[in-house]
């Protein structure tokens, strides 16, 4: 089997695609900001599954360490998939919110999407091979208040999936994209964002395990958008269908209510 790096690796989902790849016999290059994390998830999953696991400390905020990252990517030799997860998000209005945690979820969530990205493309394209899936959010089918730049920078990685997925077919590359948009799913995302899990029903959440089956399902048919469980793929096909004024009368009454609960 090939290789597969995998961002934000330390935790959550992409910690379970590192579990579930190492099972199917890939090399694992996992990358994170937690290098105690790292060296211990791989120690362990190469010991389980006899695969080459390498750990590789970025902060992929800072130009050094993403090119550090983009370095990897064009020697490897057998690069089979790219997993663009690492990201987190923020919960206050955008005008009080910290500019620079602002800063840096773009520049995680879009310049690091970009520049791995096209690192991995050129080694793939020209051996004629590999994947790429890149995390994105249910929120990035719509506007949330308190979350603008998260719900805005998952939109740009659907969007930049599906116009990556355009170019391959046209130039005749048989290279994969994903866009993975899971809703609410057990990880250390939402303690980070600040967020109350008790907010939302428990029906609504999903386990990484889930949302990763699904990915690699999908991947294994080509499949170029993924939206895990039932009632989140419910939600993306009526926002497809309801009017933006609809949606935004919507939004203006959960902001009323998330005022009160916002956090800087």
């Amino acid at each position: 089997m090939g290789e597969a790096l995998i961002t934000g690796a330390s935790s959550g989902i992409g910690e379970v695609f590192a579990r579930k790849l190492a099972a199917r016999g890939n090399d694992l290059v996992l990358v994170a900001r937690r290098q105690d994390r790292l060296d211990a998830l791989a120690e362990e999953l190469a010991q389980a599954h006899g695969v080459r696991a390498e750990s590789l400390a970025a902060d992929l905020t800072r130009d050094t360490d993403l090119a550090k990252v983009e370095a990897r990517i064009r020697r490897a030799e057998s690069l089979e998939l790219l997993v663009n997860n690492a990201g987190f998000g923020t919960r206050a209005w955008f005008h009080e919110a910290d500019l620079a945690a602002q800063d840096g979820m773009h520049r995680l969530h879009v310049l690091a999407t970009v520049r791995l990205t096209h690192a991995a493309l050129q080694r793939m394209v020209a051996r004629g091979r590999g994947s790429i899936v890149n995390v994105a959010s249910v929120a990035g089918f719509t506007a949330t208040p308190g979350s603008t730049s998260y719900c805005a920078t998952k939109a740009w990685m659907i969007r930049f999936t599906e116009g990556l997925s355009l170019e391959l077919k046209s130039a005749g590359a048989p290279v994969k994209v994903q866009a993975l948009c899971p809703g609410f799913t057990y990880s250390e995302f939402h303690d980070v964002a600040g967020m109350d899990r008790k907010l939302i029903p428990h029906t609504w959440w999903m386990q990484a395990d889930e949302v990763v089956e699904a990915s690699l399902r999908g991947l294994a048919r080509g499949k170029l958008i993924v939206v895990p469980g039932w009632r989140y793929r419910l939600v993306v096909f009526l926002l497809g269908l309801l009017p933006r004024a609809v949606l935004q009368a919507g939004a203006a009454k959960y902001a009323a209510r998330y005022r009160g609960t916002a956090r800087g």
